[in-house]
């Protein structure tokens, strides 16, 4: 079982009140096809949180739809991307503040024909403050930024505060998942979440944490993490 301990040095972080959990939001110049479709296709799957929310998410996507899902940082978009093809019922959500991200996604998003993906380009504790209580099925974290260094911890997505966000957004019985291979913010996780009494930790045993859960789709982060020799913790809480 992992160390379930807080890390070393382990005093909460401040409560955010400014900033982001986040770092650049821009790299490289966007090829002429992705600057087109931020340009074009985005703004018809883009999420304007400075509106009132829908009274049912569900409401944002096509019809037939029966649960809506969150991913935190979706990186290249392969899990998104996978999950949004298996399961077409599914409303899914997409938050990245990295602009080229964004790009990549929606080039797959058209190739690959999705209707169900809605992306978000800000900050998640944003966006979970702005959607209505109970909304979502489940919320994915995959492979975040540890920010090592002490004095960036309060940029660590999971702190006290976004675990009530989550708590509140989240439906009996949803899940937050969350994979990482950096053990020290698998520690730190666990640890915040088992001081929260909403979630309860899902494993009974040693492969719930050590393999991913059935149908998970590797993303290239962790492929890379997995060649050079770090294993990544798989962890399921649900909200009680």
């Amino acid at each position: 079982m992992p160390d379930n301990r807080p890390p070393p040095h382990s005093d909460e972080a401040p409560s955010r009140q400014h900033g982001s959990f986040f770092g650049r939001r821009k790299g490289h110049k966007l090829r002429p096809h992705h600057a087109a479709l931020i340009a074009d296709l985005l703004p018809h799957l883009a999420l304007d949180i400075a509106q009132p929310p829908p009274a049912d998410l569900i409401a944002l996507f096509p019809a037939g739809t029966s649960a809506v899902r969150l991913e935190i940082g979706f990186g290249g978009g392969e899990h998104l991307l996978a999950e949004a093809a298996a399961f077409p019922d599914t409303g899914f959500i997409g938050c990245e503040p990295y602009v080229n991200g964004i790009a990549k996604i929606l080039a797959q998003i058209e190739a690959r024909g999705l209707s169900n993906i809605r992306l978000f380009a800000g900050d998640a504790a944003d966006l979970l403050g702005w959607v209505p209580q109970q909304a979502l099925a489940r919320i994915d974290l995959i492979h975040p930024d540890p920010w090592p260094k002490r004095r960036h911890w309060k940029r660590r997505f999971v702190q006290h505060a976004t675990i009530a966000a989550m708590a509140r957004a989240l439906t009996p019985d949803g899940e937050f998942r969350f994979v990482c291979d950096i053990d020290d913010y698998v520690a730190w996780t666990l640890w915040h979440m088992l001081a929260a009494s909403d979630f309860i930790w899902l494993a009974e045993r040693a492969d719930d944490w050590r393999a991913p859960w059935p149908g998970y789709t590797m993303t290239r982060y962790g492929a890379k993490a997995t060649r050079e020799g770090r294993k990544a913790s798989y962890l399921r809480f649900r909200r009680i």
